[in-house]
């Protein structure tokens, strides 16, 4: 039987419950086991595509077209599970499907409940992971221990040990230990207090992952192991890491994590190897250069909104054994003082997506700078219907170039809505969705780092590069190098003169790992280095020449 590990959180949100997950489902993976992951979210919306990304952080998009939660990019980025819509839902998700069986009269006349129907159906998506050839579903429980809107979820997950035997569940609490720097202590009442609460609603956790910016020593240990009525090698330390997200699983391992789970559930594992991850935190703690990024977007303040971009500028310099130093820098910030003052100096300039017209100046100003000055350009999504913005007006000539997503009489539209957008009333689920092929142009930069002409991708969006206009850009120097394999949309545009400028509307971030980085991240940071090479080199060349 397919085993299931629940892993909740207490005393504060953000404790990084996904990270963990995946860490854990990247842990048994190593040791030869098939696993599946899933995040169940407690909030009513049925999915995040509506919610601001000042409030949920980055929609993640699956191949299926699913917009999901930003921490299934951690499982994605982590383990080998396939994801699928059944790997994220929410409680509007569980109610809408409810209230629709009750219209259909599946209740036969029954009076529809919190429990049982609610939590059946919490059940059954549960379910759904488990197959004959999977060992382990890991289900992440968003929230925090103590919300309302949590409830039904802890209540369905205190079930289900009851329905495929307590033998065949494990309960992992992540939870924050504190450290007092006036009393110059940590303190562990909190996690007391949080254990407490998922006691009083029937469910014992089996081990407990205390975060902590301090070690935990062994009277800590005992005194958690005590009160919350755990094992004292149950009690799992996870300090605060400084440097890297990927160092949290080799501190799982150091803890024992992984042999912990394996004996408690009984599973066939085999040895763990973690050599290829102890070379990844190895080559990203010793780079040979370092070089710098600006990312120019409209929710830079907010590391969330653009996480995966983050983490793919991460995986490119790994590879190209370089440090990134990304400067995150507010479009809007560029429109007010001018991207001469603010984006001199950097080896690249990625522009990525977003939605709405505020700052959208901004990003063409950064674009132009990039493609004059021959600073390396990556444009993703929004940032590439900017740069055709850009090229038109100030390169082909087009004035008042736009897109009508911001102002619906522009005389050269160029950007346009998708034709199958044009009857769509709905926001919700309703955008260009999932994974879509392309064919690439033999001779292009996008095929020289994919190395091959035919590709799938991720997206999001509902306008596109109008047609119209494409003989003009190619007459005036830029192509269109990836499109549908109809032909019909523009997929990537490229100027083959410049170093590196190339935008794609896709997002290419969401299928990048840390073990093996996108290409065109790899490409764009690949000219980078070039760039900040050349400038070195020139600045040894003045040296010389200065009597």
């Amino acid at each position: 039987m397919t085993k299931h590990i629940f892993v909740t959180g207490g005393v504060v949100s953000s404790l990084g419950k996904g990270l963990t997950s995946a860490s854990i489902g990247m842990l048994l993976e190593q040791r030869g086991l098939s696993v599946r992951m899933q995040k169940l979210d407690p909030y009513i919306n049925v999915d995040p595509g509506t919610m601001s990304p000042y409030q949920h952080g980055e929609v993640y998009v699956l191949d299926d077209g699913s917009e999901t939660d930003l921490d299934l990019g951690h499982y994605e980025r982590f383990t080998h599970s396939p994801l699928t819509r059944d790997s994220n839902y929410t409680t509007g998700q569980i109610y809408l499907s409810v209230i629709e069986k009750e219209r259909r009269g599946e209740y036969l006349g029954q009076t529809v409940q919190v429990i049982p129907h609610i939590t059946n159906e919490i059940k059954s998506v549960i379910r759904k992971l488990a197959a004959d050839d999977v060992d382990v579903v890991i289900t992440e429980i968003g929230g925090t221990v103590g919300d309302i809107e949590s409830q039904p979820f802890l209540e369905a997950i205190r079930q289900f040990s009851l329905d495929v035997g307590k033998e065949n569940c494990l309960y992992i609490h992540l939870t924050l230990v504190p450290y007092l720097k006036a009393a110059g202590e940590l303190k562990t009442k909190p996690t007391q207090h949080s254990v407490g609460l998922l006691r009083q609603i029937g469910i014992q956790p089996d081990i407990l992952i205390c975060r902590t910016e301090r070690n935990l020593d062994r009277e800590d240990r005992a005194k958690i192991a005590l009160f919350c009525n755990v094992p004292v090698e149950a009690v799992i330390e996870e300090k605060d890491k400084d440097f890297s997200i990927y160092e949290v699983p080799l501190s799982l391992v150091h803890n024992a994590l992984d042999e912990l789970i394996v004996r408690k559930l009984n599973l066939p594992a085999g040895t763990l190897d973690l050599d290829d991850w102890r070379d990844l935190v190895h080559r990203l703690r010793n780079p040979k250069q370092e070089i710098s990024i600006a990312v120019v977007g409209k929710y830079a303040e907010h590391r969330d909104a653009y996480k995966s971009i983050y983490e793919a500028l991460d995986h490119a310099g790994v590879a190209r054994q370089a440090q990134i130093r990304i400067q995150r820098i507010q479009s809007e910030h560029i429109e007010r003082e001018g991207p001469e003052r603010l984006l001199s100096g950097y080896d690249g300039i990625l522009v990525p997506g977003g939605f709405g017209e505020r700052g959208i100046e901004g990003k063409i100003d950064a674009i132009c700078f990039a493609r004059e000055r021959g600073v390396p350009f990556f444009g993703i999504c929004l940032g590439m219907q900017c740069a055709v913005i850009e090229f038109g007006r100030n390169v082909i000539g087009l004035t008042g170039a736009h897109s009508t997503e911001f102002d619906k009489d522009s005389p050269h539209p160029v950007i346009c809505l998708l034709d199958e957008q044009k009857a769509i009333t709905d926001k919700g689920g309703t955008m260009r969705l999932g994974s879509h092929p392309a064919r690439l142009a033999p001779d292009s930069h996008a095929a020289a780092a994919y190395g091959r002409q035919l590709i799938h991708e991720r997206h999001r969006h509902r306008y596109e590069f109008n047609n119209v206009y494409r003989q003009q850009y190619l007459a005036n120097g830029m192509q269109a190098v990836g499109t549908s394999p109809s032909g019909e949309l523009v997929e990537i545009v490229e100027l083959p003169d410049h170093p590196w400028f190339v935008a794609v509307q896709f997002h290419p971030e969401f299928k990048s790992k840390p073990t093996a980085p996108h290409p065109l991240f790899a490409g764009f940071i690949g000219a980078a280095i070039d760039k900040h090479n050349a400038r070195g080199e020139r600045a040894k060349e003045k040296e010389v020449e200065t009597p």
